[in-house]
């Protein structure tokens, strides 16, 4: 299997790996740390499609996708940490002042895990955000010390995986995901 990462500009194949089955459902669209708080409650069933759909439209893509050939089976949320709700969390500590790009959602479709897709989705996400000019990367994933965690709340990543990736330990944080504490995982890109 060989996997290629592009950014996410076609919103059919975004909606393919983190769309609801049903459109008419209202399911988190990656919207949830992208947007402000009180329009992530007020966008509603295909309303958060249309939003997304805009967010494909847009330079720079939402994110990048994982392709098998032309399926979609991977998706990584990467933008601006000061687009995101990280820029003013009170959980997750804001490090410094640079421009840092926020990793912070990764999926893969059923049937396509194992495989390492997350790693490709990882380093295409690295590469995305440095050729938008990012000095650094920072995602949050799960300290998971080796344990499971539940597919549903694994979208924050897992430590090793961003350690593999060359990311380094930069902050622990007050976030708590599946039972599990999160950390702040840097890459600097300068």
């Amino acid at each position: 299997m060989s996997i290629d990462v592009r950014p996410a500009s076609v919103f059919e194949d975004v909606r393919a790996v983190i769309g609801p089955k049903s459109p008419g459902a209202t399911v988190c669209w990656c919207l949830s740390h992208r947007i402000p708080s009180r329009l992530d409650k007020e966008l509603r069933g295909p309303a958060r499609g249309e939003y997304v759909a805009g967010l494909c439209r847009a330079e720079p893509a939402p994110g990048v996708l994982a392709y098998d050939g032309d399926v979609p089976v991977g998706w990584a949320a990467v933008a601006p940490r000061a687009d995101t709700t990280y820029a003013r969390s009170r959980t997750v500590p804001h490090l410094d002042d640079l421009p840092v790009w926020s990793l912070w959602c990764l999926r893969v479709r059923p049937g396509h895990r194992g495989q390492g897709i997350s790693h490709a989705l990882i380093a295409g996400a690295v590469e995305f955000a440095r050729a938008q000019g990012a000095p650094v990367v920072e995602a949050y994933p799960v300290d998971n010390g080796g344990g499971a965690v539940d597919t549903t709340m694994a979208y924050a990543g897992i430590r090793k995986n961003f350690e593999r990736a060359r990311f380094v330990h930069a902050a622990d944080t007050r976030s708590v995901l599946a039972g599990h504490p999160r950390v702040v995982m840097r890459l600097d890109l300068r």
